[in-house]
């Protein structure tokens, strides 16, 4: 669980594979003068039976996922779009006589060296060979301790990677927002999560074999024969499956109460000496540091008991995969195919790996993305964009004043606190006041393995230096060109980047149903996460702490657990149940969003009671009508069965279906907009006792 675990983004996963977008081919033009795809649309079905199908279903029928996609729609076009972008900066960058240590040499740089595969291929394992070199001196389990933070080769974005033994980041504490802490999370799972290692499902089972087998790959590839691998990497399996016991499960990991547990450094040295973590702190150059946090201890435990009595070996081998692993993308083809084969084929479905110059697009905005926002949106972000996409946020903002003042079911003592958490809240839209710095960094144009290394260690010098600090309260944690958008409790803020503020979710000729049923619902989408049933435990400031009275609170958590019983009902697949209490808080945010963008809405000239215009159609649907199918359309996605199994299992958010199906059942407005009526399978008779805010 990273930082970005504990930002509620508006995207299909943490990873951000946001909901998708494109046309009946992935490279017909679409026709913008109406802003709206009538064509896409399955009339054949009753709005009131299945809305999502109704608006999408000719273009789900006809349209093929590309080879290299695991999910195709207005967010895989758009990040398409963006790439393009991006390769047109990156490639001038390259070309210029940039100055040392400028933008534009640390981008251009980065990107030539990231298609020099004549290089790459050359260079095969070497990279490595010193790290190779350093797991296989280790003789005991207090050496692979200490080798767990001091592994350079190894160093992620939030330190080492997130597969192996400890997992960290840095920032904002939950109950003192205003300060940067060390927070360890569970980690030491390859595989996605606990119940991997444990359902008797076919499917799941194959991808336990099939992991195996990835494994055995790597361990070949550096010189190791086919029944030792095999050996090596069953026996990974078998000790990941004994630490999973110890995991909590995503919806587990919704908690915030449950996942903040303070500690002295000197009590868990006590409690768990076998991690030694004073002198792990040390290693990390966190000598002050006395406290820190730990979301689940359990995991850390169960840890400090595992290490004495595996055998060295093993804890060697499972270091020389997370090294394998992590690092094959940047290595020869050998390891690249390996790593794609697994992770992306195997795991998600897709069917051919991306362009190199897109892989390259995509790691230059993971290791530079301030350096490469900067150019980004200098070019193709207009000044206007940017005030028309605050006037949204200020409009859908006085909405929920108002309906916050209106809710029958909250106190006015809880109530005066949710509106003070209100009109304080961040807006940060398109890009960074502030940019980071890459001062001290040196980027060569024939390393790109080195490169990455550089940025990685760059990375989490960064990180680490901000322990115990003051927060920076604007800082992003997106990059600019990013297809997402995300709310953070901990600064009480909403954050849009520019690459998701273009059509279809925003563009600023459209009329305002195409942008209301658009990004003004993912604008109220990410406000209401502010006051999700997660996000409602902390304050204007931030802070983790109950300010609800217990009977609003009650009275919040009996309209929330409908909701989890309407998602736990829904189905995928091959019968695959949806998590309710997993995909509550996005299921609620979902709903919010809908609710104040409708409201929104309804005080544009477009859509007012007095407008001559209410009743004007375009494209033979009146403005609230629009404004509905705007809202399903942002979200019409064909997703691989195992993109779509593995989101289920996993991920907070519905599928896509469902983030229109669900929110509409709960919906009124909806039901005069195209005539729901009884017996209709989205009708719900008592429609508004499941409307939160």
């Amino acid at each position: 669980m990273t930082i970005l675990a504990r930002l509620i983004l508006f995207s299909c996963g943490v990873s951000l594979t946001i909901t998708t977008y494109g046309q009946k081919t992935p490279s017909a033009p679409f026709n913008r003068t109406s802003f709206f795809d009538t064509s896409g649309m399955d009339t054949t079905v009753l709005p009131g039976n299945d809305f999502f199908t109704y608006a999408n279903g000719t273009w789900i029928k006809e349209t093929l996922i590309p080879a290299d996609q695991t999910r195709w729609g207005p967010g895989a076009q758009l990040t398409a779009a963006n790439q393009l972008k991006t390769k047109s900066i990156l490639e001038a960058a390259a070309l210029a006589d940039a100055t040392v240590g400028s933008i534009e040499q640390l981008v251009g740089d980065f990107n030539a060296s990231g298609m020099d595969t004549a290089t790459i291929q050359k260079r095969g394992l070497e990279p490595l060979n010193a790290e190779l070199a350093k797991i296989r001196a280790i003789t005991d389990y207090r050496q692979f301790v200490n080798h767990l933070v001091t592994g350079a080769s190894i160093i992620g974005p939030f330190g080492i990677p997130p597969r192996a033994f400890v997992g960290y980041y840095v920032a904002n504490d939950d109950r003192q927002s205003s300060i940067n802490r060390i927070n360890f999370q569970q980690a030491g799972l390859s595989l996605p999560e606990k119940g991997y290692y444990t359902r008797a499902d076919e499917a799941t089972k194959n991808i336990r074999a099939d992991f195996v087998d990835y494994v055995a790959t790597l361990f070949r590839l550096i010189g190791v024969d086919f029944t030792t691998a095999r050996s090596k990497a069953e026996a990974l399996l078998a000790f990941e499956t004994d630490l999973a016991g110890s995991h909590k499960d995503p919806a587990e990991l919704r908690d915030p109460v449950a996942n903040y547990n303070k500690f002295a450094v000197a009590d868990l040295t006590r409690q768990m000496p076998h991690l030694n973590w004073r002198g792990l702190l040390n290693r990390m150059g966190l000598q002050r540091v006395d406290t820190v946090l730990m979301g689940q201890p359990g995991y850390y435990r169960a840890l400090n008991e595992l290490l004495p009595t595996t055998p060295i070996a093993l804890l060697k081998d499972r270091l020389l995969f997370d090294l394998l692993d992590y690092n094959a993308p940047l290595l020869d083809t050998n390891f690249e195919q390996a790593h794609f084969a697994f992770n992306e084929k195997i795991m998600n479905g897709q069917q051919r790996p991306l362009e190199r110059w897109k892989r390259v697009a995509v790691r230059t905005d993971e290791e530079l993305g301030d350096a490469l926002g900067q150019l980004w949106v200098q070019k193709y972000f207009p000044p206007e964009a940017k005030e028309r996409m605050l006037k949204l946020v200020d409009n859908i903002q006085t909405v929920y004043r108002k309906r916050i003042e209106k809710l029958d079911w909250m106190g006015p003592e809880t109530k005066a606190v949710a509106l003070n958490k209100l009109e304080r809240f961040g807006k940060k839209i398109g890009y960074p006041d502030q940019w980071k710095s890459y001062t001290g960094l040196t980027i060569k144009r024939d390393d790109f393995f080195g490169n990455v290394q550089q940025t990685r260690w760059h990375r989490i010098q960064l990180d680490l230096a901000k322990v115990n600090q003051p927060v920076n309260r604007k800082e992003w944690l997106l990059t600019p060109p990013t297809v997402n958008a995300y709310a953070f409790w901990f600064n009480n803020e909403i954050v849009f980047p520019a690459g998701i503020l273009q059509f279809p979710y925003f563009d600023k000729d459209a009329d305002d149903a195409i942008n209301y049923g658009g990004i003004g619902t993912i604008i109220g989408h990410e406000m209401t996460h502010l006051f999700d049933d997660q996000g409602r435990q902390y304050d204007a400031d931030g802070n983790q702490r109950d300010w609800w009275s217990r009977q609003d609170a009650s009275r919040f958590t009996a309209k929330t657990e409908v909701i989890v019983d309407q998602y736990n009902g829904y189905r995928v697949l091959d019968n695959l149940s949806i998590n309710g209490r997993l995909t509550l808080g996005e299921n609620l945010a979902d709903l919010g969003g809908l609710t104040l963008a409708y409201d929104a809405f309804q005080l544009t000239k477009q859509a007012g009671a007095a407008s001559k215009q209410r009743q004007q159609k375009i494209d033979g649907f009146t403005p609230d009508q629009r404004f509905f199918l705007s809202f399903a359309q942002i979200y019409r996605t064909k997703v691989r069965d195992e993109a779509q199994r593995a989101q289920v299992l996993t991920d907070p958010h519905s599928p896509p279906k469902f983030r229109v199906n669900g929110p509409l059942t709960n919906f009124a407005p909806f039901y005069k907009a195209f005539d729901v009526k009884p017996g209709q399978k989205l009708y719900k008779a008592e429609v508004d006792q499941t409307r939160v805010w």
